[in-house]
C-alpha cells in the first residue's frame, strides 16, 4: 500500500468540476488564464504552439502547477481583434482538424 493517488485521478475529471475554467487578467488588457483540468504538458505545450499561430496572440504559454496535480494554467493575451475565449477556441477547432487530417492519411 502506498500514498501514490490512483492513476485514474490524473485524467478522470471529479464530478461537479468543468473541465476547462476561465479567469480574466485584471492587470493586462485582453489576457486571461484558462484552468484546463486532468491534462498534462502535452496538451498545454499543443495549444500554446497552436495559439503562437494566430496572428492575433500576443502572448501564450502554460505551466503545470506541480507534479502531481493533474492541471495546465494556459496564460492567453490577445490583441484588440480578438479575445483570449476566441484565440482558444480556434486554436482547439484548429487542432482538431488536425488530428481528423492526420486520421484520414494514416
Amino acid at each position: 500500500m502506498t500514498n501514490a493517488p490512483n492513476r485514474y485521478e490524473k485524467f478522470v475529471v471529479p464530478e461537479g468540476t468543468k473541465k476547462i475554467s476561465y479567469v480574466k487578467d485584471t492587470k493586462i488588457v485582453n489576457a486571461a488564464r484558462f484552468v484546463i483540468e486532468r491534462e498534462d504538458h502535452t496538451a498545454g505545450n499543443l495549444l500554446r504552439m497552436e495559439l503562437f499561430r494566430d496572428p492575433d496572440v500576443v502572448f501564450s504559454g502554460y505551466r503545470v502547477p506541480h507534479p502531481l496535480d493533474p492541471r495546465i494554467w494556459l496564460q492567453v493575451q490577445t490583441n484588440n481583434n480578438s479575445t483570449p475565449i476566441e484565440a482558444v477556441d480556434t486554436a482547439m477547432t484548429e487542432l482538431l482538424e488536425e488530428y481528423r487530417a492526420m486520421k484520414i492519411a494514416w
